[in-house]
Order: structure tokens, then C-alpha cells, then sequence
């Protein structure tokens, strides 16, 4: 489980791909790739405990790399977000509203 106090990052700290992509999701897509959208299962166990399908996870382009790389935006069905750049190793908590940058 993330534990309580686990890293925070704004909307506004992300990097501009990771902004690109979380507007995406709020609009529902069209999605650059054709893994995004697709459950992630939260195998590594560092998102909160959910049933199987609360998660969805979507790819944050990376410049310079070729295919996926590791940076991606998981989302809950509650409307949570998180952000790894370390393809699920690390998790932090996305602050989504108007104190968080989000625009």
C-alpha cells in the first residue's frame, strides 16, 4: 500500500508529456498508444490495495526513447492519479484541482 505521507507531485511539476497525457485521460482520449487505457493490475503492490480493474494505466512519451519507455500515469476509477517515471518501481500521488497548477 502507498503509505500515509507518500510522495505528492502537482499537475504543474509534471513533465510537460505527463501534462499531455492527464489532459487526455480527463477528456477520455483519443490515446497516442494502443496500450493505453488497458488495466493495470498493480502486481508490485504499491498503489493502495483495489479490486482487480479499478486501475487503468496510460503511457507518458518520453523524449528520445523509441516505444513506451518507463513513464506512465495510472489512474482509479475513484479518480485518483498517480505518476511513475520508473516504470511502477515508484509511485507519486497526482494533486489534481486548482491548487495543484492543473489547467
Amino acid at each position: 500500500m502507498t503509505p500515509q505521507g507518500a510522495p505528492e507531485i502537482t499537475v504543474a511539476e509534471l513533465p510537460a508529456e505527463a501534462r499531455t497525457t492527464v489532459r487526455l485521460i480527463a477528456r477520455g482520449g483519443p490515446y497516442p498508444y494502443e496500450r493505453d487505457g488497458t488495466v493495470f493490475h498493480n502486481y508490485e503492490k504499491r498503489l493502495p490495495r483495489q479490486r482487480s480493474g479499478y486501475y487503468r494505466e496510460y503511457t507518458v512519451p518520453t523524449p528520445g526513447i523509441r516505444g513506451r519507455g518507463a513513464r506512465r500515469i495510472v489512474s482509479g476509477s475513484g479518480g485518483e492519479l498517480y505518476y511513475t517515471d520508473d516504470h511502477y518501481r515508484t509511485f507519486r500521488r497526482v494533486l489534481t484541482g486548482p491548487a495543484s497548477g492543473e489547467q
